[in-house]
């Protein structure tokens, strides 16, 4: 309670009516700076008049107490909810007991305005001490502002404390500073290109414009003893891009916070689509897209905007991670013995300093030949560039652009980089400085372009290095998985023509094409043609860009099914286009997002490969055909022998894909719970994998038993990632659903597991009743609509299966899709035979192969299937 009543009613009066008067500011203007300057104002008059009211009178008292602004505070960064750093600094052993109890009051009345305030109590010899344990209050103390108390106590911190702890601690901090930095951008994949950045967290973001202030401060200090003069701390090389660049991110950082009025920062569709709108942090007109890229004429777009925020912040995450490394503290012993090892990599043309490369004649760069040498030095030893160098090349790039290399004088030295270990590293540098869209101007369609598919991550330029720089890093990979991909890479006989083709394979994106796989062929054609390839590489190149979705593509399919090896292998057509597309599947896949090729996909992918390479060398293994003199089926049948169980009944009708998606254990393991059926009728396993819960049901098939199934599960707030459901002759079902706990409740209850299998079975044998517990599960979930709308599509095939006809269905993903989908098809009288359940983004994408009777839909049936789906999803997802 407030002390003072009126007081503090007339500060929140004070404070609401300038905080309104600010924001009306802001809306008009869009000027973050001014918001920041106006409200840390604003917060300092407050603050001065309950400092005035409760600790002293005397603006300058009590002695040897002081309130000190810190962090964003203290360099007047006051973001509409941003913490309010104080520090009350005391000089002495410690704070007097007599203003305990007025500082408490202080503080109390500030909490009670709803600032986030967080408070720091040091004395000044505390703050003359580096505690490595914590060093982020030594770097916030480098933004100290004096706002009441003592002043001469905040001179002696300010003038004569910090810079004997900089000169003692140097170094220690700036290791506690790099350390924060690296673990900060490793949380963000080391990437400024994400399709829905932080821009205070992120690499690029405003966190970044600190980290290169305070780094340049601490050497100013360090170097010449004494603060330098605040206009003096950055390099005056960057200040004028960097200030355009603080401009831009702190006014977007205002209207984020005020949009959303909370703390939030970061650029969700939404808030870009928003921003756009208002053309915040623009001052421009019309804007000009910073960075490679020329903004195209028409209507100023969301594409627009994001370019021109990515240009800001990889200038100013190329600036961070440059002093990183050239800031002489941050140069500790082991860094330093590394960096003296690879300064014997230089040669007669570069020379490597201090970890990063040098020209030892920087007049001869009007040779291009020796710029692409530089990079393809840089590809093979994964060094940086010296800043220098960075300014030599930049300076050379207008004669290189007048008349660029092509040809074999391109294609050659374009062929070392890309196949060096460290091409992906390579390639964004020649991205970041303008080279590469120099050297192949159709790169520039898809600089830092952003395009609204929710399950990618990065950018379209971002997303194609990282995707060679996956098949770059199998060589180092200890994944099983991984292992056979880059076995697989050692095989090709021109891996050169692979990476050209994943450095080509999206540039259709940024062409006003629905298809951009015949949009990034034409435009790689024009590419292609200034190399001057051979026809055959020209072709392969082309083939694997107009196929890199193919193989994806199949695996929406029984990829066991001989239908859909043989309709693959004929798009392959041989096998080393074969080897080639499927490496090029597995590093755009692995590119899309850190979880998108589960080991699952990963295997089934390989599974294909395999599968399509024996088609392709007419070597089929006939074990695959299962029957009763089957090698597999003999030795399974002994292995059942032992534990004294029969096989053959269990196994009777099962198709081919139960034998090739299940181990023997597994396959044991289901037969024992077959023979428990007399027992109990549902027999239930629950195991917990690295990615996913595994659940194993082995009952006899009933009507609707799939869609039950999916029904509890979704009941329950489980997500399904992945299903398989098959049958054999004797009517027993061994049904397996892999899922994700979307609210932890097993994990973070383990009593919970019981009862979740105990549920099924009531479900099952009709104790409970299912549409109850899915519609408390459905009214209880907040759902706060999708980012995207995902038109339902369904598409059926006759010809693609022997037995079964597929029915392909594309919706918007959501609780319960799973259980609608399969409770139409037992009202439609269809059977599953095969679920493939995968889901990208907010995009469900399943596949189900089904019977009717034992046989293929007849076309009557499609066609009234067709129409049920498609209106049932459609009303149920508006």
């Amino acid at each position: 309670m407030s002390t003072n009543p009126s007081l503090a009613a007339e500060l929140r009066d004070f404070s609401a009516k300038e905080s309104a008067r600010i924001q009306d500011q802001f809306a008009v203007a869009g000027d973050g700076h001014a918001f920041l300057l106006s409200r840390s104002a604003l917060i300092d008059s407050v603050v001065e008049r309950l400092w005035k009211e409760f600790v002293s009178a005397d603006p300058d008292g009590p002695a040897k107490v002081a309130l000190v602004a810190l962090g964003g505070y203290g360099r007047r960064w006051l973001f509409p909810f941003s913490d309010v750093d104080l520090l009350f600094l005391h000089g002495g052993n410690g704070p007097d007991e007599k203003l305990k109890d007025p500082i408490r009051k202080f503080s109390q009345e500030l909490w009670d305005l709803q600032l986030k305030l967080s408070p720091a109590t040091r004395t000044l010899a505390d703050c003359g001490r580096f505690d490595p344990g914590n060093p982020e209050f030594a770097i916030s103390v480098l933004d100290c502002r004096y706002l009441i108390g003592d002043r001469k106590l905040f001179t002696r911190l300010h003038d004569e404390t910090i810079p004997k702890l900089i000169a003692h601690e140097s170094r220690q901090i700036v290791k506690g500073l790099s350390e924060l930095t690296r673990t900060r951008h490793a949380k963000f994949g080391q990437t400024v290109f994400h399709l829905e950045p932080n821009i205070k967290d992120g690499p690029g973001g405003l966190r970044d414009y600190n980290v290169v202030s305070w780094l340049s401060l601490l050497a100013a200090i360090e170097k010449y003893h004494i603060w330098p003069n605040e206009n003096a701390v950055l390099p005056v090389t960057i200040q004028q891009q960097f200030e355009a660049a603080l401009k831009f991110l702190i006014s977007v950082r205002c209207f984020l916070h005020l949009r959303r009025n909370r703390d939030d920062n970061t650029l969700t569709w939404e808030s870009q689509d928003a921003s756009a709108a208002r053309k915040i942090g623009i001052t421009s007109s019309p804007p000009v897209v910073v960075g490679n890229h020329e903004r195209s004429a028409g209507p100023f777009t969301t594409s627009d905007w994001m370019r021109i925020y990515f240009g800001h912040a990889r200038i100013v995450h190329h600036v961070c991670n440059r002093l990183l490394e050239e800031v002489p503290a941050a140069r500790l012993s082991i860094h330093h013995q590394f960096q003296q090892l690879r300064s014997r990599l230089s040669n007669a043309e570069f020379q490597v300093v201090d970890g990063m490369l040098a020209l030892r004649q920087p007049a001869a760069l009007d040779d291009p030949h020796l710029i692409l040498r530089a990079f393809h030095f840089l590809a093979r030893h994964g060094l940086p560039l010296s800043y220098n160098t960075e300014l030599q090349i930049e300076r050379a790039l207008p004669s290189l652009s007048a008349s660029p290399p092509s040809g074999a004088e391109l294609w050659h030295p374009l062929q070392e980089i890309l196949v060096a270990p460290h091409a992906a590293d390579a390639l964004r540098a020649m991205h970041s400085l303008g080279l590469l869209n120099v050297l192949l101007p159709e790169f520039a369609r898809i600089d830092a372009l952003v395009v609204r598919d929710y399950s990618h991550r990065f950018t379209v330029d971002e997303h194609t290095f990282v995707a060679i720089d996956n098949l770059h890093a199998l060589r180092q990979s200890q994944s099983k998985w991984d292992q056979r991909y880059a076995e697989l890479l050692e095989e090709l006989e021109q891996p050169d023509l692979l990476y050209l083709a994943l450095l080509l394979h999206d540039v259709g994106k940024g062409a006003k094409s629905t298809d951009h796989v015949r949009a990034s062929v034409e435009i790689a054609q024009g590419a292609i043609a200034r190399l001057d390839l051979d026809e055959p590489d020209r072709e392969t190149v082309l083939f694997l860009i107009g196929r890199h979705l193919e193989m994806s593509a199949a695996l929406r399919r029984d990829i066991f099914d001989p239908e859909t090896v043989r309709a693959f292998s004929e798009k392959v057509e041989t096998p080393e286009r074969l080897k080639m597309l499927c490496l090029l599947t597995y590093a755009d896949i692995k590119a899309v997002n850190p979880e998108a090729l589960t080991p699952w996909k990963a295997e089934n992918i390989w599974q294909l490969y395999i599968a399509t390479a024996n088609h392709l060398n007419r070597n089929l293994d006939q074990r695959l055909h299962v029957d009763a003199h089957d090698e597999v089926m003999a030795h399974l049948g002994t292995l059942a022998l032992k534990v004294g169980k029969r096989l053959d009944d269990f196994l009777e009708g099962l198709p081919r894909r139960y034998l090739l998606t299940h181990p023997a254990a597994e396959v044991l393991a289901h037969l024992e719970m077959a023979t428990q059926l007399a027992k109990d009728p549902v027999q239930v396993s629950l195991r917990r994998g690295r990615h996913w819960y595994e659940l194993t049901l082995v009952t006899r098939d009933r009507p609707s038993l799939f869609a039950t199934m999916a029904g509890v599960l979704a009941a329950w707030g489980m997500n399904i990632v992945k299903a398989a459901a098959f049958s054999n002759q004797s009517g027993i079902v061994v049904d397996t659903f892999y899922f994700t706990d979307r609210f932890r409740t097993l994990e973070l209850n383990l009593p919970e597991w019981e009862r979740f299998q105990k549920s099924i079975q009531d479900v099952l044998v009709g104790k409970v009743d299912l549409d109850r517990m899915l519609s408390n599960r459905l009214r209880s979930v907040k759902n706060p609509g999708p980012k995207v709308k995902v038109e339902t599509r369904v598409e059926i095939e006759d010809t693609c299966s022997a037995h079964s006809t597929l029915v392909e269905i594309i919706a918007q993903d959501q609780p319960g899709l799973l259980y609608r989908i399969s409770s139409i098809f037992s009202r439609e009288n269809c059977n599953i035979e095969i679920a493939l359940i995968e889901t990208e983004g907010e995009t469900a994408i399943d596949v189900f192969y089904l019977t009717s009777s034992g046989t293929k839909l007849t076309e009557e049936q499609q066609s009234s299937l067709r129409s049920t789906l498609l209106t049932e999803l459609a009303n149920r997802t508006k």
